[in-house]
């Protein structure tokens, strides 16, 4: 899509967001495991009823926080977005790591994998077509995203190993992708960067990806980005990466920048048109 439809959509998706005052909804929560004896919950926002009983297509989303923080409602306006053309969307709680700097965030990789599985065993409750499921994610959450599709390691002993949890695309804003030395996160990934670094686990089988980053976030170098297309690409696996100018770290949040928010979710409906997973756009 050109720059100027770009716009045009964002201007469509802006007065929409500014007329509808209703309250945020998450959701029907479900519980999708126990850790510690605490329920994690991810929260469904379905399509409203349609006669068609096709299988739909899934997007779980994680949201960003360095791992020790953040809110399951960061991508609200992106999952009301697309349950309104048709996919169902699956906000994910999932436990932090400590504050210390320094502890590996196993326990949010766990818990990232423990609801993909969840949501591909649930995919007939739910009407999912199993083979169609993108996992989404900003900055942290965009590396447990990531990981999920690209890592073999880190599951959670009790899961059910039978469904994997492995999405079929990316979609991931500004995220952590590369744990290498003066990356982000290498304090905590020290000496096991194969177990917990996506960039060091690009393979042929790696799903179609989209990237989204600020050329000023000074979290997320462009450098570090652009390396994994180039990895991902050589590996044979489509990836896109698109960079907006003057943008910092967390740009394309609807609280932070209407437009960019609008430019970014019509860029990713864009991408999964590409993929066959949702239809043309009417507007």
């Amino acid at each position: 899509m050109r720059k100027a439809a770009l716009f045009a959509f964002a201007s469509i998706l802006s007065g929409f967001a500014i007329a509808n005052d209703h309250e945020p909804s998450l959701g029907t929560a479900h519980v999708y495991k126990e850790a510690g004896g605490e329920p994690l919950r991810v929260h469904v926002i379905e399509p409203q009823a349609t006669a068609s009983p096709a299988p739909r297509m899934a997007i779980v989303f994680f949201h960003g926080g360095g791992w020790v923080g953040g809110k399951v409602a960061q991508f609200e306006e992106q999952a009301q977005h697309f349950a309104r053309r048709g996919a169902v969307c699956f906000l994910v709680q999932y436990r932090f790591a400590p504050r210390d700097g320094v502890t590996p965030p196993v326990v949010c990789i766990q818990d990232a994998r423990s609801a993909i599985r969840w949501v591909r065993r649930h995919a007939e409750r739910f009407n999912l077509d199993p083979s169609r499921i993108a996992a989404a994610g900003a900055s942290a959450g965009g590396h447990l995203a990531a990981h999920t599709a690209l890592v073999r390691a880190m599951d959670d002993p009790a899961d059910d190993l039978a469904f994997s949890p492995r999405p079929d695309a990316l979609l991931l804003f500004n995220p952590v992708l590369d744990n290498g030395p003066g990356e982000y996160g290498a304090a905590r990934v020290g000496d096991r960067v194969k177990e917990l670094s996506p960039a060091h686990n690009v393979d042929s089988d790696a799903p179609p990806t989209i990237l989204f980053l600020g050329n000023k976030d000074k979290l997320i170098p462009v450098a570090t980005l652009e390396r994994f297309r180039d990895a991902m690409q050589a590996a044979g696996a489509r990836c896109e990466l698109l960079i907006y100018e003057n943008q910092e770290h967390g740009f394309f949040n609807a609280s932070k920048s209407r437009e960019h928010f609008a430019l970014t979710l019509a860029a990713t409906d864009d991408f999964l048109q590409s993929l066959g997973w949702l239809p043309p756009r009417t507007e």
